[in-house]
């Protein structure tokens, strides 16, 4: 026997709750939107094949194509995202992938069933 259309309504859900909330996706969009560069995915590529910190000399090197200024505003970006951390030592900076960032993007992944 088939449930009714009247009692299918009653019991259903008026609408989806979304298990995100309109404050978490701020920091979503924020990381998403510094990923969806070539560059920048290219420089995180990078980062992660090095699997550790990486001099901006050698990323300068990996991104030959780009000036030195246009370099440092994608790391800006990255920085800013919370995608990657920077070290200052003497005239060079160490950049690396930041691990919270990796959890973030997980969890993100999990919140869309991956």
């Amino acid at each position: 026997m088939s449930e009714s259309l009247e009692s299918r309504a009653k019991t259903a859900p008026c609408c989806v709750r979304s298990p995100l909330r309109p404050k978490d996706t701020k920091a979503y969009a924020e990381i998403l939107k510094a990923l969806a560069d070539e560059t920048r995915l290219s420089i995180i590529g990078l980062l992660a094949a090095a699997n550790g910190e990486l001099c901006v000399c050698d990323i300068e090197a990996h991104v030959k194509h780009l000036s030195q200024p246009t370099i440092s505003h994608h790391l800006k970006q990255l920085r800013e995202a919370g995608l990657v951390t920077s070290e200052r030592r003497g005239s060079w900076v160490y950049y690396a992938i930041d691990k919270g960032a990796v959890a973030r993007l997980r969890d993100f992944a999990n919140l869309l069933g991956g």
